[in-house]
């Protein structure tokens, strides 16, 4: 076992034990946007031994990135997110692998891109992307995680997954509505964090095998009040 004792807490667990973590070193998994929700997924994800982390992320670090988004520091500011969190998530742990994509995803690239992968976490702040994500999965048959934060509150379903695959379509089939909604970007910074966390550990369930992913069932948080629901679609 990589690491001398790294993982020992995790393989103590039942649901993981030697062989879940070696499903989980050679994993692929990509994830879409390392701001907010993608630091505490890539951080979690890196530490647990996931074999290889793809980063894509067009944008670089800027002062108003620092208040939730955990992976990058003051001096990096200017400096490509991708190459950024990369280089972190390596000193968190060289037993893997990360590769760094400092573009964005659109059509031109996603099929080429996604389909290098075994899943799909969603790190991103916009319909449009997760659309294209959804349609890309669907056809690559490739499970994507959703997440989606906003002022206090976060969201996470399973998608392209399991033995009745659900859609983002199904969840949100009005397209148009959703691309026409004004831009809200109003964050605590708690909240990627929780919600990030959670697309973390559906990650994790899928890899090793154990529990009961969010399929057809969208978990909710609303960190004001800590009260929490699973919606049924």
């Amino acid at each position: 076992m990589q690491g001398n004792g790294r993982y020992e807490r995790q393989t103590a667990l039942p649901e993981v034990g030697t062989e879940g973590q070696e499903r989980l070193s050679k994993a692929r998994v990509l994830i879409v946007g390392v701001g907010g929700l993608g630091s505490p997924v890539a951080l979690y994800l890196a530490a647990a031994g996931v074999g290889t982390l793809g980063l894509i992320d067009g944008d670089k670090v800027s002062l108003n990135n620092l208040q939730r988004q955990v992976l990058y520091t003051e001096n990096q500011i200017g400096q490509p997110k991708a190459m950024c969190a990369a280089k972190k998530l390596q000193e968190l742990n060289s037993n893997i692998c990360v590769n760094a994509y400092c573009y964005r995803l659109d059509r031109s690239n996603a099929r080429e891109l996604v389909s290098q992968y075994d899943l799909v976490i969603d790190g991103c702040d916009n319909f449009a992307t997760r659309y294209l994500l959804n349609d890309t999965c669907i056809s690559l048959q490739i499970p994507y995680i959703y997440g989606a934060i906003r002022h206090l509150e976060g969201q996470v379903s399973v998608f392209c997954y399991g033995d009745n695959p659900r859609t983002y379509r199904e969840l949100y089939p009005d397209e148009t509505s959703m691309l026409d909604l004004p831009e809200d970007k109003a964050v605590m910074g708690i909240t990627p964090a929780v919600t990030g966390s959670i697309e973390a550990g559906e990650a994790l369930k899928i890899l090793v095998g154990y529990g009961e992913p969010l399929i057809g069932r969208l978990w909710t948080i609303d960190l004001r009040t800590m009260q929490t629901h699973i919606l049924y679609f």
